[in-house]
């Protein structure tokens, strides 16, 4: 059987459907073939080196900015990732946080479960208001769905308008203007990091709530919780933060932000698909040459 470094277990159903078809190695070693790594542990050069026959990473996840690139093509290595299976569930779970941080949800529940009943700020609903969207791939298109049917006006960022059916506003400052939710969903790394700046943050204002389901990195960490503390940003929902698992303190004890650690495709389904789709990706790769969902 091949043998394949699993690097991270990814999710409990990985490790036996990987082990019904391949070797399953905890440890790197010179006789390794292809590795599975997950999207928040990627794969260094540092370990491509002691992985001397490497073929193929399979990346447990969409995004690849933990994988270092450079090295993985100086190598000749092929590089795959999990698209689409977790689009739906990346989608529900931006829609969740927007929900969530609009009404304030958490602190109400906190307030519930310490015996209180009158919550001590009221929300805003979310029919009738802009949502603003950075970046429009698959996962940006499913979010847009399932805003628009709740009755919000949808306009969009990204490199090059697309055939979507919703405004495009080439100018992220312009679109954080207009937006009442900023949503962000766009891939990591150095193309977008810092690409929300505190200038961003200023456009999108008081009562605007940012959301992130898109990586930490993508935000001025710090600038964005200035704006928070100091209540120039209205709120935000966030699901990554720029060194996770670490979150900044000061966020904790903020009512008007609602935090999830980093849950975007933990669903029984999406985490199913992906571990399907990383095996299948390795074993297309090994029967024909290709990865089914190369990066």
């Amino acid at each position: 059987m091949i043998p394949i470094y699993l690097a991270s277990d990814c999710t409990p159903v990985l490790p036996g459907l990987l082990a019904q078809e391949f070797e399953v190695v905890r440890e790197p070693g010179p006789w390794i073939r292809g590795m599975v790594t997950s999207g928040s542990l990627g794969a260094s050069a540092q370990v491509m080196e002691q992985l001397p026959d490497l073929e193929i990473i399979a990346n447990f996840g969409v995004g690849v900015d933990r994988v270092d690139l450079e090295a993985a093509r100086a190598r000749g290595l092929v590089v795959a990732n999990t698209p689409d299976v977790l689009t739906e569930s990346v989608a529900e779970l931006a829609l969740g946080l927007l929900l969530s941080a609009a009404r304030r949800l958490p602190a109400a529940e906190r307030t519930l479960r310490s015996g209180g009943w009158s919550v001590p700020s009221l929300g805003t609903q979310i029919y009738g208001k802009s949502c603003g969207l950075v970046g429009m791939g698959r996962i940006g298109s499913a979010i847009a769905r399932r805003a628009e049917a709740f009755g919000m006006e949808i306009a969009y960022f990204a490199r090059h308008p697309r055939e979507v059916g919703y405004r495009y506003i080439p100018d992220l400052l312009e679109l954080a203007r207009q937006s009442d939710f900023l949503v962000l969903i766009v891939p990591g790394g150095p193309e977008t990091d810092g690409l929300v700046t505190a200038e961003v943050l200023e456009a999108l204002g008081p009562t605007g709530i940012l959301i992130n389901v898109a990586r930490g990195s993508v935000v001025d960490e710090a600038a964005l919780v200035s704006a928070l503390v100091e209540g120039r940003l209205g709120g935000a929902g966030l699901d990554v933060f720029a060194r996770e698992p670490e979150v900044p303190r000061e966020l904790l004890a903020l009512d008007q932000v609602v935090l999830t650690p980093h849950i975007g495709s933990a669903t029984q389904e999406a985490r199913r698909a992906m571990a399907e789709l990383c095996v299948a990706n390795l074993r297309s790769f090994f029967t024909t040459g290709k990865a089914r969902t190369p990066f």
